[in-house]
């Protein structure tokens, strides 16, 4: 994903001098990039491994501007008011619970005329991403009530009304449907075994199909999205579609 996420900071226009927030950063595919443009950055994940991790990647890669701090995006506790030029979350804060709480933290740590920028997945689009989930989901027991699925931060009707519930203007809500493109020097396969061992989905479908018998079934299903979906002949390439969210606070 590290290409990708340097091809997506130079889309959405980090540059020298911003500060910038990652929410649910991982170890750092927009986090890095965006500190390697120039600007002071600072990411923030629920996941203690992720943060140090990103904090080794820093350190290892000489960016005194970049910062990696655990935190809830529900919450963001400790960080001011208006002190970022734009907050980012890419496929990371549409996993948190409270949606509403989410929207409503982006809007406050963003200052006024800042950005607001997320990548969601798209539910029921045909690319990787969202045909994994819809997949996995298949071999999982059912979400316990009241669960908000991420899917739903891909619907621009859900969005328009969880940051207009945090206080933004509708007319300032923006959406484009962007591409991020998996790549990997490997097999499909292969790469599938990277999400089979380190994406929260695959992980879970796979320890739900174990325990009923249906791993080679969930294996082969998994294989056949991959292989069909790689677009080159010698290693793995696979663009998937996402909804790109931009707010103006």
């Amino acid at each position: 994903m590290r290409e990708s996420g340097e091809a997506l900071v130079e889309r959405i226009g980090i540059g020298r001098g911003m500060r910038v927030l990652d929410v649910a950063c991982g170890d750092g595919t927009t986090a890095v990039p965006a500190a390697r443009a120039g600007a002071d950055v600072l990411g923030v994940d629920i996941a203690r491994n992720l943060v140090e991790a990103g904090n080794r990647r820093a350190a290892e890669l000489g960016l005194s501007n970049l910062k990696f701090q655990q935190g809830d995006a529900t919450i963001l506790e400790g960080i001011p008011d208006g002190s970022f030029d734009m907050a980012v979350s890419f496929f990371g804060a549409m996993f948190a619970p409270k949606p509403f709480d989410v929207a409503k933290q982006l809007v406050r740590v963003a200052r006024p005329g800042g950005r607001i920028v997320m990548g969601n997945w798209i539910p029921n689009d045909p690319t990787l991403v969202a045909q994994i989930l819809r997949i996995s989901s298949a071999y999982t027991p059912p979400p316990p009530e009241g669960f908000v699925s991420p899917m739903t931060w891909g619907v621009e009707g859900h969005v328009i009304e969880r940051f207009t519930g945090a206080g933004v203007p509708a007319d300032r809500i923006s959406f484009v449907r962007d591409r991020f493109t998996f790549r990997s020097a490997g097999t499909p396969q292969d790469f599938l075994e990277v999400f089979r061992k380190y994406y929260g989905p695959t992980m879970n479908a796979f320890d739900a199909a174990e325990k009923n018998g249906r791993a080679a079934e969930l294996q082969s299903e998994l294989e056949q999205l991959f292989v069909a979906q790689n677009t080159v002949a010698k290693g793995t390439s696979i663009p998937a579609t996402f909804l790109r969210v931009e707010v103006t606070r």
